[in-house]
């Protein structure tokens, strides 16, 4: 931990963490809450503890965390990044570019989760504290550092806005993502009743395909998700990196941590077949919202994923109360299985006046391609008008 700055004309400090585990587990949970568990210290921790985030990975962990007297008052999971890979935010074009130009991109400053493209708040703060003062705070700290950027991924946009007045020359980059919403469905039925005949029919062939195929779907949820089916799952995952030619990001001691740390945060959706498991997704929860984060299957079977990772989930919200479902990143194909696209931001301080004036035209152009898009696929949505 660095030594903490000089307490402002507000009593506020801030230190730089190398390591979560040296910032107090019940404060700062008790800062993020529990509808965010990417955020938990817990999760961020099992990152740390099993080698997937660490310097040797290019994630060297530089936590920014508030003091108020001894008093921890606000968190912000903050990385120096050695390259650009686990951030679903590409930024690759801009390093590219100014290295040609003879210029050092890396290392730079990231405020997200690793691995992790799921939206939510990034800042956690305590009741009553000024919002815009710590951001302000904050913003000092990485632009009096050396460094050429830093970058704020998935957070909300109530954030986002609060960022951007502290900090004006931020740059917003848009983007979408696919994510299902509760319209008081009631069960599974009443969501494919909300729907056109045509996409009713054809979604209910596809989960009769999966039963047809011999294969059973089963949720596992919490302390039920044991060594056996956590192994399993492992399998599976490494499948999916290994048909693309490489390695997962994560280990299996990162999901094991995982499991054993927070387990009422995890939902393991299994398909099995003669009642051995042959396929897997691992969700997290919180209080209203499911995010699907991780698939692998050792079969190849008609509609499966579709099932595991789409309608399991949907299930799993409608049975549980959960508003919301994250299903993660791209894929048009969630449009027609009612996901609707959400338009995301993100923001970049750039120190170098040249590159920063070169993104933000990119970032200008480009978000007003973001938003036709997202205007268009919200027309294709099946729901009935």
């Amino acid at each position: 931990m660095t030594t903490p700055s000089r307490p402002d004309e507000t009593g506020l400090s801030f230190t730089c963490v190398e390591a979560i585990a040296a910032l107090p587990r019940k404060a700062w949970n008790a800062l993020v809450g529990d509808d965010h568990p990417f955020l938990r210290h817990e999760f961020l921790d099992a990152l740390e503890a099993s080698g997937a985030v660490s310097p040797g990975t290019g994630w060297t962990p530089r936590h920014l965390a508030v003091w108020r007297g001894e008093s921890l008052v606000g968190a912000l999971p903050s990385y120096d990044k050695d390259h650009s890979c686990g951030e679903y935010v590409f930024d690759w074009g801009w390093a590219d570019a100014w290295e040609r130009a003879g210029g050092n991109y890396y290392p730079k400053a990231l405020s997200a989760i690793p691995f992790t493209p799921a939206p939510g708040p990034r800042l956690a703060l305590a009741p009553g504290e000024d919002r815009q003062a710590i951001m302000r705070l904050l913003a000092d700290s990485w632009e009096k550092r050396d460094i050429l950027s830093w970058h704020l991924l998935f957070a909300d946009d109530a954030e986002v806005d609060d960022w951007r007045a502290a900090r004006p020359n931020l740059i917003e980059r848009k983007g979408v993502q696919f994510q299902w919403q509760d319209a008081d469905f009631g069960d599974f039925d009443g969501f494919l009743a909300a729907m056109t005949s045509r996409r009713r029919k054809e979604i209910r062939r596809e989960r009769r395909i999966v039963a047809d195929q011999g294969l059973s779907l089963h949720r596992l949820e919490g302390e039920a998700i044991d060594d056996e089916a956590l192994e399993h799952f492992y399998r599976c995952y490494q499948v999916t990196y290994m048909e693309r030619g490489r390695q997962g990001y994560l280990n299996y001691a990162f999901f094991q941590r995982l499991r054993d740390s927070l387990p009422e945060a995890l939902v393991l959706i299994q398909a099995r077949l003669q009642g051995k498991p042959v396929a897997a997704a691992l969700c997290l929860q919180g209080r209203h919202t499911l995010y699907g984060r991780y698939w692998g299957s050792e079969v190849m079977a008609d509609c499966l994923h579709f099932e595991a990772c789409y309608y399991q989930g949907i299930e799993h919200c409608l049975e549980k109360g959960l508003s919301h479902f994250d299903p993660g990143t791209q894929g048009e194909h969630k449009i027609t299985r009612g996901f609707a696209p959400r338009l995301l931001r993100s923001l970049h301080y750039i120190a170098d006046p040249r590159l920063h004036d070169a993104v933000a035209r990119f970032c200008r152009e480009e978000g007003v391609q973001v938003e036709a898009y997202c205007q268009h696929a919200e027309a294709l949505l099946p729901f009935k008008r």
